[in-house]
């Protein structure tokens, strides 16, 4: 009961001020987003960006330390390899929570390029977000069901070509391109349905990072392997964080090369797409029975 009354109270405080933090720094961005359509001068708008990029990993941060000082917990973040604000890294998440996101922005701090997230067209109009990540040029997915396809044929592929389009925009300067490869967030009930043959874990597409890979792979200079866990909040991390009942955060990165058979023709060769999804299976089932020996002996 006592936990109840400290939930009811904290939520909407935490609520408010993570609301704020992000219509603060949201607001400078959108502002340096009208800014850079206006800006007839390259270096300048190109300037313009690295601003907007620097203000996003901002309110990562802040919002990071409101959540660690609410709760009353300290994130915990492993990192094996080398890391460079000065390199471009292609970054593999698992996806359990929205909250995701702002641990992903808040980890480019100081260690790696401000992060890129591929988003669904629906999120646009996300009050903050949507008008935000339009300014930071981030690209906006439009995803069709299967029926939809079916009976649309010519609409296929259209996500990777935004893929592919988005990507040139990015060559000019370091980047980190994340890439939630489940698609969507991890639930019970999708785990199931989606017959995951992993634990914790749902299956991951391979087209996405396979034309991200395509075409960017010669700038990349790794692959981020991480993996986000809430060992004892698995169920509704970011309402558990909002109450302030989180008890712990961890963060596992892998820093990985880029070999160069994991570039090619994933639409076009056949054997490379057995080859490379073979690959990411092999990836996501590591990742999965390194989650599995974590939680065994939290």
């Amino acid at each position: 009961m006592l936990n109840l009354h400290r939930s009811c109270f904290v939520f909407p405080i935490h609520f408010t001020l993570q609301m704020l933090n992000l219509a603060f720094w949201a607001t400078l961005i959108v502002i340096l987003g009208l800014l850079k359509l206006i800006c007839p001068f390259t270096k300048l708008t190109n300037l313009l960006s690295r601003v907007a990029e620097q203000l996003a990993i901002y309110f990562g941060v802040v919002s990071v330390f409101l959540i660690e000082t609410i709760n009353r917990i300290k994130i915990d973040i492993n990192i094996s390899g080398a890391l460079s604000t000065r390199n471009w890294y292609l970054m593999m998440v698992n996806h359990r929570s929205y909250l995701d996101v702002i641990l992903m922005i808040a980890f480019a701090h100081k260690r790696v390029p401000s992060p890129k997230f591929f988003l669904k067209k629906e999120l646009i109009w996300l009050p903050f977000v949507g008008f935000g990540a339009w300014a930071l040029d981030m690209p906006f997915m439009q995803r069709y069901s299967r029926a939809y396809l079916d009976k649309y044929p010519e609409k296929r592929g259209k996500d990777i070509e935004t893929t592919r389009a988005k990507c040139q925009m990015y060559v000019d300067r370091p980047t980190t391109i994340v890439n939630f490869v489940e698609g969507t967030r991890y639930t019970p009930e999708k785990h199931r349905d989606k017959q995951s043959p992993y634990t914790h874990l749902l299956r991951p597409k391979a087209a996405g990072v396979a034309f991200t890979l395509s075409a960017m792979g010669e700038l990349f200079t790794n692959i981020i392997d991480v993996s986000v866990l809430y060992p004892h909040n698995v169920k509704h991390p970011m309402l558990d964080m909002l109450c302030g009942n989180m008890k712990r955060i961890v963060i596992e990165v892998n820093v990985l090369p880029v070999d160069d058979s994991l570039i090619g023709n994933y639409e076009g060769d056949e054997a490379f797409r057995l080859r490379f999804q073979s690959w990411l299976n092999t990836l996501w089932n590591n990742k999965d029975m390194r989650i599995k020996a974590f939680l065994a002996q939290d």
